[in-house]
Parts: structure tokens; C-alpha cells; sequence
């Protein structure tokens, strides 16, 4: 798929991140810093208190606490699926993952 079907607000750091999101097995590495980055590039993450993060994307919001290491834990992979599912980022993810491949 052309890299111009792609959103432009999302760069390439913010597509390899939703890609790990979305990855099979989860990825027990993904960088917290790139999630904030990411939700803030597709919606809000403001912090409302020490390590609590307001998460909206696509009119669902969520509460996610910054974690003790640096690297996402799987339930918050889990539940940001979810979301960026129902935002419609899944197939945005797809596409990104499918780029370059021969059909």
C-alpha cells in the first residue's frame, strides 16, 4: 500500500509502536514513552496525577498508570487494542504491517 494512504500525522516512530501494539504473540517490549506519544498523536494522554494517565481516543477514555519499568505491561496492550480497535487503528495497522509485502 502507498505511504500516502498512511495518515500524515503519524510518523514512523508512531506506526512501528501501533504495529507492537497489535502484534501476535504481544510484545513484551514495548516503550511507554512511544505509547504517549502515539496517544497523543491519535487523541489525548494528559497526566491527571503522579504516573496516571487520561487516555481519550476515538470518544473511549481510559485510565492507564505509567509503569514501574520502562516497557508497557500486557493488560495495557490488551486495553489499548481495544480502544485504538474501536478508533479504527487495527487496519491502520494491518495496512502498515502488510506494506512492502507481495500479495
Amino acid at each position: 500500500m502507498p505511504e500516502n494512504n498512511l495518515p500524515i500525522h503519524l510518523n514512523n516512530h508512531h506506526r512501528d509502536t501501533l504495529v507492537s501494539i497489535f502484534q501476535h504473540p504481544t510484545s513484551h517490549n514495548i516503550d511507554w514513552k512511544a505509547v504517549v506519544s502515539l496517544l497523543e498523536a491519535v487523541g489525548t494522554a494528559e497526566e491527571i496525577h503522579e504516573g496516571s494517565f487520561r487516555v481519550l481516543v476515538g470518544g473511549e477514555e481510559q485510565i492507564f498508570t505509567r509503569p514501574r519499568h520502562k516497557d508497557i505491561e500486557v493488560q495495557q496492550v490488551v486495553d489499548l487494542r481495544r480502544m485504538l480497535t474501536a478508533a479504527g487503528y487495527a487496519a491502520l495497522a494491518d495496512e502498515v504491517t502488510n506494506e512492502g509485502k507481495e500479495v
